[in-house]
């Protein structure tokens, strides 16, 4: 039996893959948009803005991920509606699976990434930002020219283990009938009477795809080491 057949399954978990892929790139997207955003807010001259991050960051760590994708998906529009109900004006809410998907595994990795992104910027050297300062530059041109090119250096790593753990996550999207790879392979699973074999045929995909960004990041940390000199 080819792997590719899989009682005519094969393609089927394919095509799972490749959104399962599509939703963690886009989600990763959202989550370092989110973890830049959140490591300029923890240092913040502002306290208030300060404390809004460090409750993003504790909160979301805490609550488990499939929590949370039933409750934006579900719960909600749910609560949306009910209080536009008690108002008079009942209004109908539904939600994308790939948006909700997208939006919440991102929202839940932007607290990850934000710690990740804390810890490479106190990683660059202060005296750096301290000459750039003298030089007459501007905080925000001493954060784009100085401080941002070596944090991402130093979050390389980290960012790679967020990913890893992202891209598993995604499993989960499939409660909200997402048809990514493990919602797929779930169908051919009850179609065939075979859980055993698209289940782990799917975890194969899963290793493949974590496999393959290892090799990614390896190549990008090596990338970015490139002409500095370590002890």
């Amino acid at each position: 039996m080819s792997f590719f057949d899989l009682h005519g399954y094969g393609w089927l978990l394919l095509q799972g893959a490749k959104l399962t892929l599509y939703v963690g790139i886009c989600s990763m997207v959202l989550a370092m948009g989110l973890g830049l955003l959140g490591v300029l807010c923890k240092f913040s001259r502002s306290s208030l803005v300060r404390f809004a991050a460090d409750t993003y960051t504790t909160v979301i760590r805490g609550i488990p991920e499939l929590i949370l994708i039933l409750l934006v998906y579900y719960g909600v529009p749910t609560l949306i509606q009910d209080v536009t109900a008690k108002l008079g004006q009942p209004v109908y809410v539904s939600f994308d699976p790939f948006v909700a998907g997208v939006a919440t595994i991102g929202f839940i990795y932007g607290a990850f990434s934000t710690e990740v992104f804390r810890g490479a910027y106190l990683a660059v050297p202060r005296g750096q930002v301290e000459a750039a300062r003298a030089c007459g530059m501007s905080r925000s041109l001493t954060f784009r020219r100085v401080v941002l090119p070596q944090m991402m250096r130093f979050a390389l790593p980290g960012l790679g283990n967020v990913w890893m753990v992202l891209i598993k996550a995604t499993a989960l999207i499939s409660v909200i009938q997402l048809p990514e790879l493990m919602r797929n392979a779930d169908i051919a699973a009850r179609a065939t009477r075979e859980p055993f074999t698209f289940f782990f045929a799917a975890s194969l995909i899963y290793l493949f795809i974590t496999i393959g960004s290892n090799l990614v990041q390896q190549w990008a940390e090596k990338r970015a080491s490139r002409g500095i000199i370590t002890d």
